[in-house]
């Protein structure tokens, strides 16, 4: 039973520590749509996500209404189109004219975006999947509402080195065809290792293939809300502290499972998951950074940085498994440097380096995200910064992405502006050395011996 003490401190944290519903996404399996015309399969899959999805953001903005949480997000993500396009798609052209019925899609129902146009190649890639890649780069350039995904390892499977070599070049040309616009053609691109089914939050949605035909998943998210629990527990030792942090993530993910069980019955769509995930904004007071921070260190990217990460990471998780039986996609705390008013200051001052972050990705929930670099960077670098990561996530049991944007005539000392959730970020310096000819290799990283468990 929720009582009158609940429900103003639940007021408190969304009207004075940002708490919000960060997304409703509604994942819609596209595998009734395939064909071999390219022209059957577009129509028969803007039908689908139409008809599927058409009340969705109406609903959000009902339950936004009814119980005054805000609901930042309304979103969708598909099956990977690698997959659906197979039969049809015969060019990178084929695949863009999907990525536009996509658009399209998204333009009509008013959603924020459509996650999806997506490759699961971690062990290997078909003719369609290889295509599809080549395609992301004018499939980003045309269309504004799309995201894309490529999955490239996991633990059962190794790393798939060629297609992260190709991403590499994929990443360098999406930000030379999208250079009018601060190469953010890269901004709605992510590699990922681990890539989950059922994960809500954009670049890395998409509707796994194990999913039901069409399901809600919610991402909620409330770092202000962490902030201020943290800042309650100066001189109190780890016990302390990673209790009180604990009974917060119980309290922001049940507002999540409340929205959801809503949003599933108006809808009437079977309900997912709950994405438990910390995900900043550009705002002030919303900042992973800044629970970091006050913890006690200076800045983030002190000494401690990744013990708090981790201290925080955990105890997310552990007070979400409590509030909700179904917790899925990443769950944890994003690290994105563009969306975090925190991390940008950090980078600034000096405090956070390219390196310490990927060292941080050890314990939180993605990777390297929202990152821009000099636009000069080689590809072959793009590509070593992409095999450190997803050995990360191989070996640790876990997803790890690399969402970085090389943007084009841009150095170290300059800024990229992207404007809204995206934010802005400090060109962060890279690590020159060439990787070029480990790169080049070719073939598969074998999986890890901890992987053979069946």
């Amino acid at each position: 039973m929720i009582n009158l003490f609940e429900v103003a401190e639940t007021n408190k944290m969304i009207e004075q520590e940002n708490l919000d519903v960060r997304t409703i996404t509604i994942g819609i399996s596209l595998l009734d749509c395939m064909d071999h015309d390219i022209d059957v399969l577009c129509k028969n899959i803007y039908n689908k996500i139409t008809t599927v999805a058409k009340d969705l953001v109406k609903t959000g903005e009902e339950i936004e209404k009814k119980y005054g949480i805000p609901i930042v997000n309304k979103r969708i993500s598909v099956t990977p189109i690698g997959f659906i396009g197979s039969n049809a798609c015969k060019s990178t052209k084929d695949f863009v004219k999907i990525a536009k019925t996509l658009d399209r899609c998204a333009a009509e129902l008013k959603v924020n975006f459509i996650g999806g146009y997506s490759a699961v190649v971690s062990k290997g890639m078909t003719p369609a999947e290889r295509l599809l890649i080549e395609s992301i780069p004018e499939a980003m350039k045309v269309t504004n509402n799309v995201c894309s995904s490529v999955n490239v390892g996991s633990t059962k499977t190794g790393i798939n080195m060629d297609a992260v070599k190709l991403m590499g070049e994929i990443i360098k040309e999406t930000a030379d065809l999208t250079k009018e616009n601060d190469s953010i053609g890269c901004a709605k691109l992510v590699v990922l290792c681990n890539a989950p089914d059922d994960n809500p939050f954009m670049a890395g949605a998409f509707h796994g293939v194990s999913e039901a035909d069409c399901i809600i998943n919610v991402g909620v998210s409330g770092p202000g809300v962490v902030k201020n629990a943290i800042e309650k527990c100066k001189g109190e030792d780890f016990g302390k502290l990673c209790e009180t942090i604990k009974k917060t993530a119980f309290k922001i993910t049940r507002v999540g499972q409340l929205v959801a069980q809503e949003a599933s019955k108006m809808l009437n769509i079977p309900f997912g998951i709950i994405d438990l995930s910390l995900a900043p904004t550009p705002a002030v007071g919303d900042s992973i950074a800044d629970c970091l921070e006050g913890m006690g260190l200076k800045s983030v990217g002190a000494p401690g940085t990744t013990a708090a990460l981790a201290i925080l990471n955990d105890q997310v998780k552990k007070g979400g498994v409590m509030a909700s039986s179904y917790v899925g996609g990443l769950s944890g705390a994003f690290i994105p440097v563009s969306e975090d008013q925190g991390m940008i200051n950090a980078v600034e001052n000096g405090a956070l380096t390219l390196e310490k972050l990927e060292a941080m990705t050890c314990v939180c929930s993605v990777g390297l995200d929202m990152i821009a670099i000099p636009g000069k960077t080689s590809s072959a670098t793009i590509s070593g910064i992409i095999a450190d990561e997803m050995a990360i996530g191989m070996i640790n049991q876990k997803t790890t992405a690399v969402r970085i944007i090389p943007v084009s005539g841009k150095d170290v000392g300059e800024t990229v502006e992207f404007g809204g959730l995206l934010g802005y970020a400090p060109i962060m310096p890279v690590n020159e050395f060439d990787c070029s000819e480990f790169i080049n290799h070719g073939g598969r990283i074998p999986a890890p011996i901890h992987s053979f468990k069946n």
